[in-house]
């Protein structure tokens, strides 16, 4: 997929790129496999903000995907599709039965291709197997973390995981980050890449598009008052001598993990700040 570029025409325009399209098949998607999604500018159930910088945007629909294809299913792409909640590109499949699922395109799917899933799928791309099925060494996407749950891991535009081994009951995959972890061989993935590769390398130029998206302006700590935020106060310097950077909430940031994995601690056999240092 390329980048569309854009004149200078003004100061925003200036750099900005967007992503071209001509991979998608239609502009509509199938009303059956939609629904409509409630705009909530990042607020939970009680109406606290909970995600900060949210709010306004254009609406959006919900794609019904399915994740967890049955095994069995014999599938044909009839279109490749824009997808505003993700940022890969989707397909709308039709099985055997007649029946429409929406899935994740990766970069072979083009319309008429045929795609199967189950364990006696053959060993080409885009076609879905357990992990037990699958040769070491190929790329995969779309890893079920928990056998029959459905796809959980490596779903984001270009993404990609890699088959390293299987011992036992598990195999072992290296993912996007780094991360070496085990997955049971009965948990699915989809080999291939995730398309919409580029898209890591658009510029979006502008504040009016980013609010377009539904994301509001992000202000630095340091230009704040003191009750606003840790940072903030004093006549306009740094955010104080020997004070390390500090959330809004008084969390420690920048390097401090806060991050627990007592659940899956025996899964990782190399973790993602292991395979940083060694770069």
């Amino acid at each position: 997929m390329a980048i569309k570029q854009y004149n200078p025409t003004t100061p925003a325009r200036r750099g900005m790129t967007s992503q071209d399209l001509s991979a998608i098949t239609t502009r509509k998607p199938l009303k059956s496999l939609i629904k409509s999604k409630k705009q909530n500018a990042g607020r939970n159930n009680t109406g606290r903000i909970t995600v900060r910088h949210r709010g306004g945007g254009v609406k959006r629909h919900h794609r019904l995907m399915n994740h967890n294809l049955a095994a069995g299913l014999k599938l044909t792409v009839e279109e490749i599709e824009y997808d505003p909640n993700r940022s890969a590109r989707i397909a709308r499949v039709k099985d055997q039965h007649g029946l429409y699922h929406y899935i994740l395109a990766d970069t072979s799917m083009v319309k008429g291709k045929k795609i199967e899933s189950g364990p006696e799928a053959p060993i080409e791309t885009s076609n879905r197997l357990p992990l037990s099925q699958i040769p070491v060494g190929s790329q995969i996407y779309a890893i079920e973390l928990t056998p029959g749950k459905g796809a959980q891991m490596v779903r984001a535009a270009g993404a990609k995981a890699q088959l390293m081994a299987k011992e036992g009951d598990h195999a072992q995959i290296r993912l996007p980050s780094g991360e070496v972890r085990k997955v049971r061989l009965e948990a699915t993935a989809a080999m291939g890449v995730v398309g919409n590769v580029q898209h890591q390398n658009i510029k979006v130029g502008s504040a009016g598009r980013k609010r377009r998206k539904g994301i509001r302006p992000t202000v630095r700590g340091v230009v704040m008052n003191a009750a606003d935020h840790p940072h903030g106060g004093g006549d306009g310097g740094r955010h104080g001598t020997g004070k390390a950077p500090r959330t809004p909430w008084g969390q420690l940031t920048i390097a401090y993990r806060t991050r627990r994995r007592k659940d899956v601690a025996g899964l990782i056999v190399k973790s993602r700040h292991d395979a940083k240092r060694k770069r």
